[in-house]
């Protein structure tokens, strides 16, 4: 990992954490071996031990619920405030984390003054970046999370990244991005992973004829395919446990004959050497080589997607980048379609 950055959060975006145990001194992580009481000297600690390249403060973030009281919400965000000052002290003092970088936290649940408050105020703060955070997948309305998040970025100066925490679907990053993000967390491959799904969607905007007419042109004919294949049942893009319109259910099947890479003109190690059948067999099979197989994969395409991101973001085809994530419909490789007026509708 001597070329990659190391990032420590407090929470794993890629599981639900069990509210109710915050105090004002202390906030608890979850693990293995099941829950941790942290307090701001022994978050500091560990991040000392660690060192990573950067990582986010202490923080009060369990005020995401849609029940959560205003009441709650305003000592959340004062917790959290009350942390970082804390960690900055800690942080300040020592010498193991002299070139390791911190961010604040951005709290404030779904209200719109106590987002800007936290924003405002943890921007007064010597940090390097900033996390936004309670805005996970499902946890509020869209529209109202687009536009609490361009309420935030509003407050924060732009020469400071801005992550945002829990948001992984190319559709909802597609939005953050407009609405003023820079940085996203990559769990949303695990997930896929973990369903048993390969990543199939598409995203290539380069104007090269020959890259962009070879997994390009392969995704769109898988795209084109799948409605003919039968549905595997419901789509809900709001359930995280849920397969989503942007992969295929290897689980499946159909799959079982299908001798075509995951994807047509990948060029991650899978699709190179293995074929669906292949990883169709591992799965129903319970081998342990097919998550393996599916991380691969799947963590090369939502990497590439990401790279065309920055591609359509500096050549100014960012509607362009959307219409090939989007499209017309929403196809699911496994057969469902879903019109995109509909899925507009509630996202």
């Amino acid at each position: 990992l001597r070329d990659t950055a190391l990032f420590c959060s407090l929470h794993d975006p890629a599981a639900p954490c069990p509210t109710g145990y915050t105090t004002n001194k202390t906030v608890s992580v979850w693990g293995s071996g099941g829950r941790i009481e942290m307090s701001v000297a022994k978050f500091m600690a560990l991040q000392k031990v660690v060192q990573p390249d950067w990582y986010q403060s202490m923080a009060d973030g369990e005020t995401w619920q849609i029940n959560a009281s205003r009441k709650r919400v305003r000592k959340s965000v004062d917790r959290t405030l009350a942390h970082l000052d804390e960690c900055l002290l800690l942080h300040q003092k020592s010498q193991e984390l002299d070139r390791v970088s911190m961010f604040g936290v951005v709290e404030g649940g779904d209200i719109l003054e106590e987002r800007v408050r936290s924003a405002r105020e943890t921007a007064k703060r010597p940090v390097a970046g900033f996390c936004l955070d309670g805005f996970q997948s499902g946890a509020m309305d869209p529209t109202l999370r687009i536009q609490l998040i361009s309420a935030v970025t509003k407050e924060l100066p732009e020469d400071k990244p801005r992550l945002l925490q829990g948001v992984g679907r190319p559709d909802e990053v597609l939005e953050c991005v407009e609405a003023g993000v820079d940085l996203f967390e990559g769990f949303f491959p695990f997930q896929a992973t973990e369903r048993g799904c390969a990543l199939c969607f598409s995203f290539n905007v380069s104007p090269d004829p020959e890259r962009a007419g070879g997994t390009q042109t392969a995704l769109d004919e898988e795209q084109h395919t799948a409605g003919e294949t039968q549905p595997n049942g419901d789509l809900n893009c709001d359930d995280q446990t849920q397969m989503t319109c942007f992969e295929m259910n290897l689980r499946d099947k159909r799959y079982q004959d299908d001798f075509r890479p995951l994807v047509e003109g990948c060029g991650c190690y899978c699709c190179k050497n293995h074929q669906r059948a292949y990883v169709h067999h591992l799965l129903v099979t319970n081998e342990l080589l097919a998550g393996v197989l599916l991380m691969i994969h799947n963590t090369s395409h939502y990497q590439s997607f990401f790279h065309s991101l920055r591609e359509a973001l500096a050549g100014d085809k960012l509607d362009l980048l959307k219409k090939r994530v989007l499209g017309g419909s929403c196809q699911l490789a496994d057969g469902i379609n879903v019109d995109n007026s509909k899925r507009n509708d509630r996202d």
